[in-house]
């Protein structure tokens, strides 16, 4: 499943080690940009604990902490999007970089890589002011291409009117609320998802 947001620093890397740890899953994210202090995949080991063989390498790692295009014409490389494509594993947590809207090059968005990958969406949204806008531009963005959204996973402080409004507009499910947490480690994670979270939810 892809793990995807409606902007960037909004939680979708905690959210991805949350969801690995309490569905036996292995985590791939395509591309890292941004590595300064530690890349994603470094900061998901850290978090759940678990070593290479659960958390994969990414296939493209760039240094600056921009959209992909661009991080990638700094560095003179063109990325090779059949790179990108996440490996065959029976359950899979694939993170995105970004937005849906945000471009892997000058031609591609990665709304357009998650099409071709045809995986259930789980977007990452967050709870406070302004989420009702994004959150309902970006699941409208996911209608028009018809694709498989699994539901919404809000982050931050209970906000119970704006996660009611995005459901009863939308139609999506959602999934459950991470709060935000001191110690995002193993222990916490787990028992977050235990009390606000529904494994059966996410059988795919």
């Amino acid at each position: 499943m892809i793990i995807t947001g409606t902007d960037t620093d909004i939680g979708k890397s905690v959210v991805a080690a949350m969801l690995t740890l309490a569905l036996g899953a292995k985590y791939f994210k395509p591309i890292q940009c941004g590595t300064d202090p530690e890349t994603d995949v470094q900061a998901v080991r850290r978090m759940t604990g678990l070593g290479p063989d659960r958390i994969l390498p990414s296939p493209v790692e760039l240094k600056a902490p921009l959209s992909p295009h661009r991080a990638a014409e700094l560095e003179g490389v063109e990325v090779n999007l059949s790179q990108l494509t996440p490996p065959d594993e029976p359950m899979l947590i694939v993170e995105g970089a970004g937005g849906l809207m945000v471009p892997v090059n000058r031609q591609v968005l990665f709304i357009d890589l998650f099409k071709t990958w045809n995986q259930p969406i789980i977007l990452v949204a967050r709870t406070g002011l302004g989420t009702l806008n994004h959150t309902l531009l970006s699941l409208e963005a996911l209608r028009a291409r018809d694709m498989n959204v699994l539901g919404l996973i809000f982050v931050g402080d209970e906000n119970e009117d704006n996660m009611q409004t995005i459901a009863q507009i939308s139609g999506q499910k959602v999934l459950g609320r991470l709060p935000l947490l001191t110690n995002l480690d193993a222990e916490n994670l787990i028992q977050v998802f235990n009390r606000n979270f529904n494994i059966q939810d996410f059988s795919i």
